[in-house]
């Protein structure tokens, strides 16, 4: 009844909803049934959001639901009323919840107290619905992750880079990390994770070498704004064309989004890998109907 996490998940689970969203994709506008009629579920955003809420309320409502946007703006949270209570408010009133905030710790005691499916759409410490939609494009593009070397560059140690590696722990790719020596998550998080196929260099480039996946995301987090100290870090970790020359020859890029064209990626090669960045942005919407599915069956 709740997707919160890939450290919480395994292969199985992935490899399944995987397989759930490449269906819900290629029969888009036909599905034999309605998971969520009758249902109203609620999205539940401290953090602002474009392609979060869109793919949400588009899923919820192709599923057969009705969905509630709720901002910090529009709740109770906004003026200080703990987490637990409103989940126990809405785990009386709705019929699944979808929270975009900053502690991972407010969705997972959103669950337990409100009693209702639950999606993490995004915290400070794990993205898991974003990779699902990272795992279906590469899927797609290059038919498998098995034997493919995939690629962070940028903030080691942010939600992205750390869902990432718990994918890598269970699907078994070889995965490598790239950032500064500050940015590189530490050694509690590397020794909880205990992946021999993780690796973690200051080296963009050594990275990149022989590289099928190069993925980046905004050098500073939502809510890191103004940490110009910390984003001078990252001046040697541009994902550029000279960056590239040393990726294999059919290699992918994959940026989340938003992406600020000058910093972690050129305009240049951003616009060269347009195709794959926006049908990756687009898997969102048919990774978390495949959630929204599972959770309710």
């Amino acid at each position: 009844m709740k997707f919160l996490s890939i450290e919480e998940s395994n292969s199985h689970e992935l490899e399944s909803l995987l397989h759930l969203a490449a269906e819900m994709k290629s029969t888009r506008g036909t599905h034999p049934n309605q998971p969520l009629a009758g249902q109203t579920w609620a999205l539940i955003f401290t953090k602002a959001s474009t392609r979060t809420r869109v793919s949400f309320e588009v899923g919820i409502r192709e599923l057969g639901g009705n969905v509630m946007f709720l901002s910090k703006n529009d709740i109770q949270l906004g003026r200080g009323e703990p987490i637990k209570d409103t989940a126990r408010v809405l785990g009386r009133m709705v019929h699944g919840a979808v929270i975009r905030t900053f502690a991972q710790q407010d969705v997972e005691d959103f669950y337990s107290y409100s009693g209702i499916p639950t999606v993490n759409a995004l915290t400070d410490e794990e993205h898991p619905c974003q990779i699902l939609a990272d795992l279906l494009t590469i899927r797609e593009k290059l038919g498998t992750w098995e034997g493919k070397k995939i690629v962070f560059i940028g903030d080691g140690d942010n939600n992205m880079s750390r869902s990432w590696m718990w994918a890598a722990k269970y699907l078994g790719f070889q995965f490598v990390v790239a950032a500064p020596e500050s940015c590189l998550p530490p050694k509690e998080f590397m020794d909880r994770l205990d992946a021999s196929n993780v690796t973690l260099t200051t080296d963009p480039a050594t990275a990149a070498r022989d590289a099928d996946v190069i993925n980046t995301d905004v050098w500073l987090s939502m809510g890191q704004e103004g940490q110009d100290e910390k984003e001078a870090l990252f001046g040697d970790y541009q994902v550029n064309s000279e960056l590239l020359s040393h990726c294999a020859d059919k290699h992918i890029v994959l940026h989340c989004l938003p992406a600020y064209r000058g910093k972690e990626i050129t305009e240049e090669i951003l616009e060269a890998h347009a195709d794959t960045v926006f049908q990756q942005a687009e898997n969102r919407l048919h990774a978390q109907k495949a959630v929204l599915a599972t959770l309710v069956e």
